[in-house]
């Protein structure tokens, strides 16, 4: 295949002009493929009998005779109960109709970041659905209702990429086929159907943040600058983009408030309605990776006490203090049994609970070289990880840093703890917070509102239209690109 186009100043698509470059790209994509493009020129549809068809599309779905071909067929059986099993795509139409857009759309899924073997390529085939159209009386009544039953699927498996991402940990297909969601493909799908712009109804379900657009604009410029054919696995920066646009879906919000904190970036955002605030962070090694997880902050405390992770205890803190006794006091570190009673510091000791260590755990107490730093933001999570200060404030300096045992550590989180004040309208606690830092008092500051936290992993991210890669510290981006491209090996070399 030669190249799409030499020039693309038409290319350059803003925000709201999904529609606009799908169509641009996808008739360069047809003037490589003569055969469709000449089944678009023609467009001469014959109508086909409604009645036929929607019998026999309710007998398909309802007999399960194409059902394990299917990604989502209960979405499909719900689109066809809403439309009383009418034919939404097997019906007359001229000129650049919804069927021929549905179609070149999903032919060129790549200015998404998606797969084009994802959906029903080897079925969908454009000299099928134009003989179809145009020569209804060539093709049993079965044949036409199976090709508007897969088409359906593939546009809701699209839909459904779109929005939630293909390879969603919380929401896999699945779940999302039972329709216990808030968004249902089938029947934004049937709504888009009813449009006059239906290929803008169908796309805009996808994330809105700038982050995840700026992306797919970058994307969008280089499939039409740089790649040849929409079928083939794209090169190495469109693979890198369509991985991280993945995991935005995961973690696509509306909030105008948040915190997210990326880990190759080691970046901390807080988002505000009007401004966003950047702080450095410290997250897990390798062997303690920090997790990807959504939650609120509901409240901070100043000069917490730590309770230390059992882990922790028992790999670092007890080895350390069979030692030598004094570094238990030197830390302020003191040691209790499961039922909470004291136990003291003499070496004898420490060797009963060498013996049985999970019987026993640390508290580290409050102060200016407690672990925990001067201020802890609490999050409920699966993981028990939570955002602190850190007494360690020279490795803010290191470009890399991943030091930490999953949880995350902020530089100048007083100044992110008086932001969150001043957001929640609680300026008038920041003299409160300023006094139980500076005498390390011990103090919840609750929040009225609570704030949305994420923390996310992407390896790149586009600034200004220029493409910023980040390492890839715990080597997730591998194995994804296999799930996402459907390969038995790793296609990025980084």
């Amino acid at each position: 295949m030669g190249s799409l186009v030499k020039s693309t100043s038409f290319l350059k698509p803003g925000k709201g002009v999904y529609a606009f470059f799908c169509f641009s790209i996808l008739l360069v994509h047809l003037s490589v493929h003569s055969a469709a493009a000449g089944y678009l020129r023609k467009a001469v549809i014959n109508p086909v009998k409604d009645t036929a068809c929607a019998l026999k599309i309710q007998q398909i779905i309802s007999d399960n005779q194409i059902e394990s071909s299917l990604n989502y067929p209960k979405s499909v059986k719900r689109f066809y109960d809403q439309n009383g099993y009418q034919p939404a795509w097997i019906k007359p139409q001229s000129g650049f109709g919804q069927t021929w857009q549905a179609m070149l759309m999903l032919d060129c899924v790549l200015q998404y970041g998606l797969a084009h073997a994802d959906y029903h390529p080897k079925e969908l085939v454009y000299e099928r659905l134009h003989n179809i159209l145009e020569k209804p009386e060539k093709y049993d009544v079965a044949e036409k209702a199976r090709f508007e039953i897969t088409l359906t699927d593939a546009l809701i498996t699209f839909m459904n990429h779109l929005h939630f991402g293909k390879l969603n940990p919380d929401f896999p297909s699945n779940k999302i086929d039972i329709g216990n969601t808030a968004f249902h493909a089938e029947a934004t799908l049937l709504e888009a159907t009813r449009q006059n712009d239906f290929m803008s109804a169908l796309v805009k379900i996808q994330p809105q943040s700038k982050e995840y657009l700026d992306m797919q604009d970058h994307t969008r410029l280089l499939v039409g600058q740089y790649q040849a054919d929409c079928y083939e696995i794209p090169q190495e920066d469109i693979r890198i983009m369509a991985i991280n646009m993945e995991r935005m879906r995961w973690f696509a919000t509306d909030d105008k408030t948040y915190i997210k904190i990326n880990i190759p970036s080691y970046s901390l955002w807080l988002q505000l309605p009007d401004t966003a605030y950047q702080f450095k962070v410290i997250v897990g090694k390798p062997s303690s990776p920090t997790p990807t997880l959504q939650s609120q902050i509901s409240y901070f405390t100043t000069a917490p006490e730590w309770k230390v992770p059992k882990s922790i205890f028992v790999k670092e803190i007890l080895p350390k203090a069979l030692k030598d006794t004094s570094y238990l006091e030197n830390n302020h570190f003191t040691i209790y049994d499961n039922k909470g009673k004291y136990i003291g510091s003499e070496i004898a000791e420490l060797r009963k609970i060498k013996s049985h260590p999970g019987n026993f755990y640390a508290r580290q107490s409050s102060g200016c070289d407690n672990s925990l730093g001067l201020i802890i933001f609490r999050f409920q999570n699966i993981y028990d990880i939570y955002l602190h200060d850190t007494p360690e404030q020279l490795l803010f300096a290191k470009q890399e840093r991943a030091f930490s045992h999953s949880c995350i550590r902020v530089e100048h989180a007083e100044k992110l703890a008086g932001l969150l004040l001043k957001n929640d309208g609680a300026a008038n606690k920041l003299p409160a917070l300023r006094q139980a830092l500076k005498i390390y008092q011990t103090k919840n500051f609750l929040l009225k509102k609570p704030v949305p936290i994420k923390t996310t992993y992407l390896t790149c991210e586009v600034k200004e239209g220029l493409l910023i890669k980040y390492r890839d510290p715990y080597n997730l981006d591998g194995s994804l690109e296999m799930a996402l491209y459907n390969t038995e090996m790793p296609l990025t070399m980084r």
